[in-house]
């Protein structure tokens, strides 16, 4: 089957969760990598553990659980059509709130051991300099981090992309709306159809590929970069 005849709807509402996962995970799971990092509280543990459970969690568990959330068969879900008007399971909006939770410690986990490497004496000359924190923060601690940033951005966008077992328990399969390219796959090889399913498989692995020899090699000429000055 050429690539010209594939239906290429479904690698590009891929390549948009991909995205708008990855945009949000960047404003919500940076703050959230600084601020478990820094955490005194006895409460650490649980946080770092409930931001960790889907590496160990099935995806179809946390899938499960975000359906029955936001089903209108219950009270919060009903809540959310009745009142707000708002739907959430078989939808686009179903498909980013699933895939941000799955992809959640792609993000945090490699900033936050980033910002605990940074030494705190870092911190406080900028404070001593005058800065507040939120200058700091953006232009002192944050620039500091930034192969973990972008480590974090990377390996949120590719799992994004391979997402199946969450997405297709909170979005399901419909065609132009929530059916990815990783459903459409399941699919084809489901109809026989393996020329198609090589084909979507194949476009998933070439942008794989693509994405991360990039950050490969832009990784590689910053670290060649530093030692040269």
């Amino acid at each position: 089957m050429s690539w010209l005849q594939l239906d290429w709807q479904p690698v590009w509402l891929t390549l948009q969760l991909a995205a708008i996962t990855t945009v949000i995970l960047l404003v919500l799971g940076v703050p959230l990598a600084y601020r478990i990092a820094h955490s005194r509280s006895r409460f650490k543990p649980v946080w770092e553990s409930l931001v960790s459970m889907p590496l160990v969690l099935p995806p179809s568990v946390l899938g499960f659980y975000l359906l029955l959330m936001f089903s209108p068969r219950y009270a919060f879900g009903q809540w959310l059509e009745q009142v707000l008007h708002i739907k959430i399971v078989f939808s686009f909006s179903g498909l980013v709130i699933g895939s941000v939770l799955f992809s959640l410690p792609f993000m945090v986990q490699p900033v936050q051991a980033a910002f605990q490497n940074l030494p705190r004496s870092l911190l406080e000359a900028s404070r001593t300099l005058g800065k507040s924190d939120t200058e700091s923060f953006f232009r002192v601690l944050l620039p500091s981090v930034r192969p973990a940033l972008l480590s974090g951005t990377v390996l949120a966008f590719a799992h994004t992309i391979g997402e199946f077992g969450v997405v297709l328990m909170i979005g399901g399969n419909i065609p132009g709306q929530t059916r990815l390219a990783s459903m459409a796959i399941y699919n084809e090889v489901e109809s026989l159809n393996y020329a198609a399913a090589h084909a979507y498989a194949a476009v998933l692995f070439v942008i794989s590929f693509a994405i991360l020899l990039t950050v490969y090699i832009v990784q590689r000429r910053s670290t060649a970069g530093g030692v040269l000055r």
